[in-house]
């Protein structure tokens, strides 16, 4: 199961309780306040692991809370601090306060941490506050609390490439070409229910990582259909390839329609969407019906200013060309 976003709780260790003891020794009349300090609490750490790809760990674990500090003792002897809890997340997570909406972190390296509770200080011990005008102190600080908050952690896919698209498009199709990827392909709509992730080997050493988004209907910014739970995906993208079904089902089948809803439902969830660099696969070539689709198309998107690719992701046909051009759009 694909998880992309959980909500957990975190509390930090509290610090120990400083310690009031004196000396008291066998001719040693005036040995003196020796009451050491409590050891600080453990924090509470969201760090990046590199083997995980999913936030699937922490739907099933909801509380994580770091050990307290132990108390001081006599003999100056410091409490041991709480060990920290450490949290891993996958690459592109996000880390958020619940209650205040803010970014905490935004952790995409590996091994990139961030403190999302600390853990409180340990009180001072009675030797702390002894002076030469107070030199039997009957008090010691208690230890501090730690810090607690409900954090929302949501991932965003880290690829270089992403492949939008309605459903049936053949964006699953041309990943699994392309790349050793092997999402599920069938012929009904929403076959895709998860992103998937593909490394793309041009042969000469050049790759990029591309990612198939599952298919977007009008209305997903809103929440229709399965596409509005993974538009955050594409959002770390370089390059989107809007991929677009020339041969359809009858008469009334428009690829240019089709492609407006996906461009205007990325525009209405992220306007510097629209910015992005796309290129435009036109798949489905192998059919006999594209062939007059393409041409429209072709003509009316020239206009717009874009350059259109024509492949078929079942045959192979004009995906080496596609690459190339996915390609040589990374590097500018």
């Amino acid at each position: 199961m694909f998880v992309d976003r959980v909500k957990i709780y975190v509390r930090a260790g509290s610090g120990g309780s400083g310690c009031i003891s004196f000396r008291r020794e066998k001719y040693v009349p005036a040995g003196g306040p020796d009451g050491g300090d409590g050891g600080d609490g453990g924090n509470v750490v969201v760090s990046v692991s590199p083997r995980l790809h999913t936030l699937m760990d922490l739907r099933r674990r909801k509380h994580y809370k770091a050990a307290d500090g132990r108390p001081g003792r006599g003999k100056n002897q410091h409490g041991k601090s709480g060990n920290d809890v450490i949290i891993e997340v996958p690459p592109g997570t996000v880390v958020r306060d619940s209650s205040k909406g803010e970014v905490m972190a935004d952790l995409v390296s590996p091994g990139q941490a961030v403190v999302v509770a600390r853990g409180g200080k340990g009180g001072k011990g009675n030797a702390r506050f002894a002076t030469a005008t107070r030199q039997t102190p009957r008090f010691a600080q208690p230890g501090q609390e730690g810090e607690e908050r409900w954090i929302d952690l949501e991932l965003k896919l880290l690829a270089d490439v992403g492949f939008v698209g309605l459903p049936n498009a053949g964006k699953s199709t041309l990943l699994s070409r392309i790349s050793a990827a092997r999402p599920k392909i069938a012929d009904y709509p929403f076959t895709t229910t998860r992103p998937y992730l593909g490394v793309v080997d041009l042969g000469d050493g050049r790759s990029f990582v591309a990612a198939d988004i599952p298919g977007l209907i009008e209305g997903a910014h809103m929440g229709s259909g399965l596409g509005h739970e993974f538009l955050r995906h594409i959002e770390r993208t370089k390059v989107l390839v809007h991929v677009i079904d020339m041969a359809g089902v009858g008469e009334e089948h428009d690829p240019i329609r089709d492609f407006e809803i996906v461009n205007s439902e990325m525009r209405l969830y992220n306007p510097e969407l629209a910015l992005r660099p796309t290129i435009i696969a036109c798949n489905k070539m192998d059919l006999p019906e594209a062939g007059k689709h393409y041409e429209k198309a072709r003509v009316i998107l020239s206009k717009l200013g874009k350059e259109t690719y024509p492949i078929s992701a079942v045959t192979g046909e004009g995906v080496r060309e596609l690459l190339e051009a996915i390609a040589k759009a990374l590097v500018v």
